[in-house]
């Protein structure tokens, strides 16, 4: 069988330029198309950047949001992806005729919108409204998922996802280089960035340390292994607003190895072929079966007060 081809991207964003970043999404998906990927990840808000959000009023928000699928950011990328002859996922921020917001990902062939999955956790901005329900739909014959960022981080929304048959799950994020209270987590000097080319040796050191991959590698690999899925994470690379993003975009196989990764500071993409019998094999497919959820059905759905507290954020950054 032949295997699925995907490409995971990291590129620097303009914040709230959407023909420029849309301008670049397509420049990578032409590369990757000729390099042979059928399927094409973009990061989390790829379309619009990400954390100047944090500072946007509702109105603001409202006229940088876009209805889907008949905005024309979607539209453009249904265009690219008919160019292409690929499958592309990219994202940005969504809004209802009733005035609702949300965090939005979605996934494109040139016939049209495939999925769109709303953010289960969003905090970037108060007048986003959390998505309910988990995303699973089909490309080329594979199962995929889709969980933005913050949702991978709780684990039940992966293993969720997975038992309902995902077999592939698309992990866009704008993550890493921000304050946390975990051990090493901070800022990234942003004054780096400005002469990246003599500070690369410090700038790497400090990506892969424990503010950025360090980081990652403690949970994510275990995404895949537990569950018995592939991977495919995509981050920003350079600025996004004021803070820096160390990229890092990589597929990791159902064994938690990764299968590829970006590793240069410039925008760049990775491909990798994913075949359908690494799942079988997987130990996470052998832990799905020997679930016991007679034991832990009441405890895992018992009543919770879900409280989210994201340290880099402060009310400072948010204007009502």
């Amino acid at each position: 069988m032949e295997p699925l081809n995907i490409a995971t991207v990291q590129f620097e964003n303009a914040s709230g330029d959407k023909v420029y970043n849309l301008s670049i999404i397509e420049h990578i998906v032409s590369l990757a198309a000729c390099a042979g990927a059928k399927v094409v990840s973009f990061h989390e808000c790829s379309i619009t950047g990400y954390t100047f959000a944090r500072k946007l009023s509702r109105q603001s928000l409202l006229e940088l949001s876009e209805f889907i699928p008949d905005g024309p950011s979607v539209t453009a990328l249904i265009a690219i992806a008919a160019r292409y002859n690929v499958v592309i996922l990219a994202g940005l921020f969504e809004k209802e005729v009733n005035d609702n917001l949300y965090k939005t990902y979605v996934c494109v062939n040139g016939d049209g919108l495939i999925a769109k999955h709303r953010k289960l956790h969003p905090f970037i901005n108060p007048h986003l409204l959390p998505g309910d329900t988990y995303t699973v739909f089909e490309i080329n014959g594979w199962k995929c998922g889709i969980l933005i960022c913050y949702d991978n981080n709780i684990i039940e929304n992966v293993r969720a996802t997975a038992l309902l048959g995902a077999e592939v799950i698309f992990m866009p994020h704008v993550t890493m280089c921000t304050p946390s209270p975990r051990p090493g987590a901070g800022f990234v000097d942003a004054g780096l960035w400005r002469d990246k080319e003599n500070n690369a040796e410090i700038i790497r050191q400090e990506f892969d340390g424990d503010k950025g991959r360090n980081w990652l590698m403690k949970w994510l690999p275990a995404r895949a292994y537990d569950n018995g899925i592939f991977v495919i994470f995509s981050n920003p690379i350079g600025m996004d607003d004021d803070q820096l993003k160390n990229g890092c975009s990589m597929i990791i196989n159902p064994f938690g190895e990764i299968m590829a990764e970006c590793r240069t500071l410039e925008n760049e993409f990775v491909v990798a072929g994913l075949y359908k019998t690494d799942l079988q094999r997987s130990g996470g497919y052998r832990y799905k079966n020997a679930r016991r959820p007679d034991l832990y059905a009441p405890i895992i759905g018992a009543s919770h007060n879900s409280e989210q507290q994201v340290a880099w954020l402060t009310n400072n950054d948010i204007n009502e």
